[in-house]
């Protein structure tokens, strides 16, 4: 048995779910709703307040997706009651960022500035201070889009190992490495 997939997934007050005749488990709750598509295989349900989840056979994929399937409901039940928030800060000189609505304009060193256009289903937010490194907050209720959307700002300048320059998550760790040695005798 999945050690993740046979965990129930309890419901906070406020969230209602509901399963289709097509396998498609719906999330509704305070913040908004959430929908995703489960394979036959997979077997939700109700019970009381709790999910849970099952398989139908010891297959290696059904053994796989227990545990995915599971993993992607109690992340739609987190998202649409208390959602999900990511933080991502722009290491280096000159480095700026600012958004107005939906658009995200990044100066990262480039000749250019970098304009992203956020998805509506995201809303971004940017701090900046004097002394400090400027930062860009992104909340959603979806879990999954919110962590592809902040991958691809961060991939527009990685941090780099030598002095940690690029955009990196509020306390990720870097790995650093030492420059040149001084002088060789």
């Amino acid at each position: 048995m999945s050690r993740i997939g046979k965990l129930p997934i309890n419901l906070p007050k406020g969230v209602s779910v509901t399963i289709n005749a097509e396998n498609i488990v719906s999330v509704k709750g305070p913040l908004g709703e959430l929908h995703q598509a489960v394979d036959p295989a997979i077997e939700v349900k109700i019970e009381e307040n709790t999910i849970l989840v099952s398989r139908s056979s010891d297959v290696k994929d059904h053994r796989a997706k227990h545990g995915l399937y599971r993993s992607l409901i109690n992340n739609m039940v987190n998202g649409v009651s208390e959602g999900f928030k990511t933080e991502q800060e722009l290491v280096g000189v000159g480095y700026r960022a600012s958004n107005t609505d939906q658009l995200l304009e990044l100066s990262l060193g480039f000749s250019h500035n970098i304009v992203f256009d956020i998805p509506s289903e995201i809303k971004v937010e940017t701090k900046t201070e004097r002394g400090k490194n400027p930062i860009i907050i992104l909340k959603s209720i979806d879990k999954q889009l919110l962590g592809m959307v902040a991958a691809k700002i961060r991939s527009m300048r990685k941090p780099e190992p030598y002095k940690g320059k690029g955009i990196k998550f509020v306390n990720e760790v870097l790995r650093r490495k030492a420059g040149k040695s001084a002088g060789k005798k």
